[in-house]
């Protein structure tokens, strides 16, 4: 295959801002790839610090249950719970159990790692981190961490030794992040001493709050995506919002000068996600099936446990062999299928089914596409290798709900399923709670309360059983229309 030439990447970000809502979108190359949803009455607590205290402690699952103040308590494992130093008469210095670790009623500040998702609580942590614009300080570590998206190894180290230097006899431990890449040590220390600032604080109201206080939180959704996705190539950051558009000027004037050249007030009477299609995107990503452009097609379910990725050809037929159009089908489908992951912000267990390669190397360069198309994903992910069924297993990181579970609930008429009975299926059952009921009691008529199509199907096209029906129970049945019953509900009333 020839080789094309790599194209710039220009990123743009799309914030709309209502009093209940604000929307951020993210649009590469005129194409949206993620968006995030804040709600006022419903604020995510990623990465928020809150006074805890331990529910219950379970010694089989090495886990412990807090409560933060929400409907269910958050789970925290062992793996995510801050041991103290070890002495040398430690039985066992490389892994105490939750019971030497907790114990119940006992109150414990923890950061939470993951929101509430569908019916799980969140999971919480004790191992407390605080961010800021370049670096992530750890208070209880002293170790120094350096972005894994930072990959020349000189900077690395030369970041690495700036903070061993800063931080001098201070034991806190740091992750150096993306966004210092090139930094002199100067904004490295401000970003230091803004930490210690916050930790401090931190510190004190631990001290002083009752159990479920917040101890800290993160800043809004707005200034948190100023601060965290600066990736040198945003070239527009729109806001239809004159006063957030005012907040954001002071807030990258003070913290990120470099993005304040991009800010622009976007006053346009036309919405501005109208204007970019992002409303339609959002719609179409709320579907299971995603068209290519060459006319194969994805089908994506998320359930509970898992989410699946199947990929088909469609109606694309290609111009020279059934291997030489799987193999472009699936190099599509490997850009469509990163894309969609951040798109729906779906996470956990993800199951590909690329449609089967005989050919090894086209396995080889498919599964290279996918992981190439993912290393703009700001989620961490893994890839495995293709299994012996042909599968794709991956892992995303999950720490926030998904567009569906953000923007749906499940179907009143099919309590998500995702299926309805058919007509038919409905009306035997509705003939077998007539006669259920007639032969309990006495009775001298019956009256079907159904949906209209449930009542038009039995009088239009089942007549002759309903006839039959009426003279094997003995009595007259008579059917009512409701306008707001649904195709599986019904009421037989006896009289």
């Amino acid at each position: 295959m020839s080789s094309q030439p790599t194209r710039h990447m220009t990123e743009e970000l799309l914030i709309n801002v209502t009093p209940q809502e604000t929307r951020v979108a993210t649009v590469e190359n005129g194409m949206l790839t993620e968006i995030w949803i804040e709600r006022a009455r419903k604020i995510g607590l990623l990465g928020t610090i809150i006074q805890g205290t331990v529910k219950r402690v379970l010694p089989g699952m090495e886990a412990a249950f807090v409560d933060i103040g929400l409907e269910k308590a958050a789970f925290l494992h062992v793996s995510d719970v801050q041991t103290p130093p070890h002495s040398d008469d430690d039985p066992e210095p490389g892994s105490p159990s939750i019971t030497r670790l907790l114990e119940e009623g006992q109150t414990l500040a923890v950061m939470v790692t993951r929101d509430p998702l569908g019916t799980k609580g969140a999971r919480v942590s004790s191992k407390l981190t605080i961010p800021s614009r370049y670096l992530v300080m750890m208070p209880f570590e002293d170790n120094i961490g350096v972005s894994a998206r930072i990959d020349n190894e000189g900077e690395r180290e030369r970041l690495r030794r700036a903070i061993e230097e800063l931080r001098g006899s201070d034991a806190c431990g740091y992750i150096v992040r993306t966004a210092a890449e090139g930094l002199e040590s100067d904004a490295l220390r401000a970003d230091m001493e803004y930490l210690d600032k916050a930790w401090k604080g931190v510190q004190q109201r631990r001290r002083s709050s009752a159990p479920g206080a917040v101890i800290f939180r993160d800043l809004p959704l707005v200034q948190r995506m100023m601060r965290d996705l600066n990736r040198g190539n945003i070239e527009r950051i729109r806001i239809d919002s004159r006063e957030t558009y005012a907040q954001c000027v002071t807030f990258c004037n003070e913290y990120v000068p470099e993005l304040a050249r991009c800010l622009e007030h976007y006053p346009g009477e036309r919405p501005i996600f109208d204007l970019h299609g992002v409303e339609d995107e959002i719609d179409k990503a709320l579907n299971k099936r995603v068209l290519l452009k060459s006319g194969g097609h994805l089908v994506i379910d998320q359930t509970e446990s898992m989410t699946t990725v199947d990929v088909n050809t469609g109606g694309f037929v290609g111009n020279r062999n059934l291997e030489e159009t799987i193999f472009k089908t699936n190099l599509e489908a490997a850009q469509a299928i990163a894309r969609q992951l951040r798109l729906r912000n779906l996470g956990g267990i993800i199951i590909i089914d690329f449609i089967d390669m005989t050919v090894l190397e086209h396995r080889r360069q498919v599964l290279r596409a996918l992981e190439k198309a993912l290393e703009r994903d700001h989620a961490r992910t893994q890839v495995n290798e293709v299994s012996a069924l042909g599968l794709v297993e991956m892992t995303r990181k999950r720490t926030r709900e998904s567009l569906e579970q953000v923007l749906c609930t499940e179907c009143i008429v099919c309590d998500g399923r995702g299926m309805q009975k058919t007509l038919e299926t409905v009306g035997f059952e509705v003939a077998r709670e007539i006669i259920r009921q007639v032969r309990q009691f006495d009775i001298n008529s019956v009256t079907v309360l159904a949906s209209s199509e449930i009542v038009e199907w039995f009088a239009e096209e089942r007549s002759d059983d309903m006839a039959e029906l009426q003279d094997f129970v003995g009595v007259p049945i008579r059917l009512q229309a409701e306008q707001y019953y649904t195709r599986e509900h019904y009421d037989v009333v006896l009289q």
